[in-house]
């Protein structure tokens, strides 16, 4: 065998006799170690015909493939990645459809077919949901290897009864085939199978096979000839050969979770799959952090090995390597970027551009009394971050000041996903998955206080976490001092009070304090449903605080209240005492 896998494709693609094509497709080979670690993607999508935003739900199912795929971690079987990929794709699509004006339409909202496959070493793994389909071609006879998805209602009347997007949960079909050199595989949409037959396809491959540029004449062929025939829908065909398998064991990098083995203990100096440590820039229970040097291009680089004690954990690992797959997805220039790799890795750990710089813990240290527009540049640096995230249906759920870096041109960065929740990768599957009132993966300062009640967090949650960090940076104090932790039933989250920013040692605008305490209220419901809101609000005084009516003493400081209540009713006894005293 060869020690490379080579494969050659063709694709096709037509609008047919409709105005625009729903239909969306592509393949990406990549070059070693990535060849190697993951393998080659392809993918078809389909959109439905009742909706007018399928074409939008079918690019952004194979593109989100393609290069979601090759963002998740080494460490991870192809299993795993794909249907994290296809996990968090459809419930991105399914919450726009409950943005959209069709969120009580399903048949109208972003949704789509989806039939893809990963061909590494000598494996083809398949995933599919929808009625698109895939064959294989092994000698004369053309095979369909899925399922379709489509529930017959009568003759000429059916429905889809899986799709990308259709439901927030995903039930997807996975497969695996063992490979043979000479494999063709042909990817095509109902428009295309519908109106021609199997033996007609394999006949159209063969003829074509051993052309130049023959593949993709085989599949525009495939098109045309389902044209002729009548087919009023979108058309489209891929044509994969399987030209060269490598060894075995070339491409085998990891097949399991546990397939790669944890890092040891590293020293200054010590040697590390290509890089040189530097030292050791952080230590704890759950892992170690090292600035190190690639051996290959002198860059300076952070690595984060796991601890080798919870190495026997699966719910760690896994929250640990999802860390790496999360560094990939976003790309902000407010996130930590991911540490590109240039070689096969042969350990778990996670490696990360390096920032020079100090976290917002130590510049609020050293920045006690910083000027409001000092705050403001950074919160909106940081929101811009925290936006990413979001708009990935992802929480960060542990934004705090050490989690945040501002390198030398004053750039913040969020640095930390150890708490990330990626919407649709429900941990509560996974035995012993960390969540609830228990355990809360924030830091207890930050987090939003519906954690606290076993509840799960929103966008508002992540809110919470900046106005605290905000309010902090402007006071040097919490918002309600330790009382959110404490605070584990609704009724004891009712009485929290919120502590005002305003002081006369502080030069704070009073429309200041109204901004903070809208973000960290205590009820998810009265907080900012946007970071944009919250952002704009610090900058431009909002009506609603400026015209409002002077809130009660009792809400502004209750402290303040009781004493004077009390100093008025030690002087009211005084003074009937001395009445009384006088009459006697």
């Amino acid at each position: 065998m060869s020690p490379e896998l080579k494969i050659s494709a063709g694709q096709y693609s037509d609008k047919g006799r409709k105005e625009s094509n729903q239909d969306f497709h592509g393949i990406y080979v990549p070059q070693e170690p990535q060849l190697s670690a993951k393998g080659i993607a392809i993918a078809l999508a389909d959109g439905i015909s009742s909706s007018a935003v399928s074409d939008v739900a079918s690019q952004y199912a194979v593109t989100g493939f393609l290069e979601d795929y090759y963002c998740t971690s080494e460490a991870w079987t192809v299993k795993t990645s794909a249907e994290r990929i296809l996990s968090a794709t459809n419930s991105w699509l399914h919450a726009q459809t409950q943005k959209s004006p069709y969120r009580y339409d399903q048949d109208k909202g972003y949704v789509c077919t989806l039939s893809a496959m990963v061909i590494k070493s000598a494996t083809a793994h398949i995933f599919h949901v929808g009625d698109s389909r895939i064959y294989r071609l092994r000698g004369k006879a053309l095979e369909q290897l899925t399922r379709d998805h489509r529930v017959w209602i009568a003759q000429g009347q059916s429905y889809l009864g899986r799709a990308l997007g259709f439901k927030p949960q995903l039930e997807i079909d996975y497969q695996t085939q063992q490979l043979e050199q000479g494999d063709i595989f042909l990817l095509a949409t109902d428009g295309v199978y519908d109106h021609v037959g199997e033996h007609d396809m394999a006949a159209i491959i063969h003829r074509h096979a051993d052309e130049a540029g023959g593949l993709d004449a085989a599949a525009k062929s495939i098109v045309d000839k389902a044209f002729e025939r009548g087919s009023a829908d979108n058309l489209t065909a891929q044509v994969v050969r399987v030209d060269a398998l490598p060894r075995r064991e070339a491409g085998e990098v990891l097949q399991q979770l546990s397939g790669l083995p944890l890092p040891p203990m590293l020293e200054a100096r010590a040697q590390f799959d290509g890089y040189t440590i530097v030292r050791e820039v952080q230590g704890s229970s759950r892992s170690h952090i090292y600035l190190a040097t690639d051996n290959d291009t002198g860059a300076l680089a952070i690595l984060k090995t796991p601890s080798i004690d919870l190495g026997g954990d699966p719910v760690y690992l896994e929250r640990f390597l999802t860390e790496e797959w999360i560094a990939r997805r976003i790309n902000s220039a407010h996130v930590l970027k991911p540490y590109v790799p240039t070689r096969k890795r042969h350990y778990v750990y996670v490696a990360t551009e390096y920032i020079d710089g100090q976290t917002l813990a130590q510049w609020m240290i050293d920045n006690p009394r910083p000027a409001l527009e000092a705050v403001r540049g950074l919160i909106e640096q940081i929101a811009k971050g925290l936006r990413a995230f979001h708009r990935l249906e992802m929480l960060h759920q542990d934004l705090r000041p050490e989690n945040i870096m501002i390198d030398g041109t004053g750039t913040a960065k969020i640095i930390d996903f150890g708490s990330t929740r990626v919407a649709s990768l429900v941990e509560a599957d996974t035995p012993g998955a960390p969540g609830g009132r228990d355990n809360i993966l924030g830091t207890a300062q930050y987090s939003a206080p519906e954690y606290f009640l076993g509840e799960g967090g929103t966008t508002r949650s992540d809110i919470f976490s900046l106005g605290v960090i905000t309010y902090q940076m402007l006071t040097g104090r919490l918002p309600y001092g330790a009382e959110v932790a404490k605070s584990r039933t609704r009724a004891a989250q009712n009485r929290l009070r919120y502590d005002s920013a305003l002081r006369d040692d502080r030069e704070i605008p009073a429309w200041i304090d109204d901004v903070l305490r809208k973000a960290v209220h205590p009820d998810p419901a009265r907080r900012y449903g946007e970071l944009s809101e919250f952002v704009y609000d610090l900058r431009h005084p909002n009506r609603a605080f400026l015209h409002k009516t002077r809130q009660p003493l009792l809400e502004r400081n209750p402290l303040a209240f009781w004493r004077g209540l009390a100093l008025v009713l030690a002087a009211v006894i005084v003074v009937m005492l001395a009445l009384k005293s006088t009459t006697g």
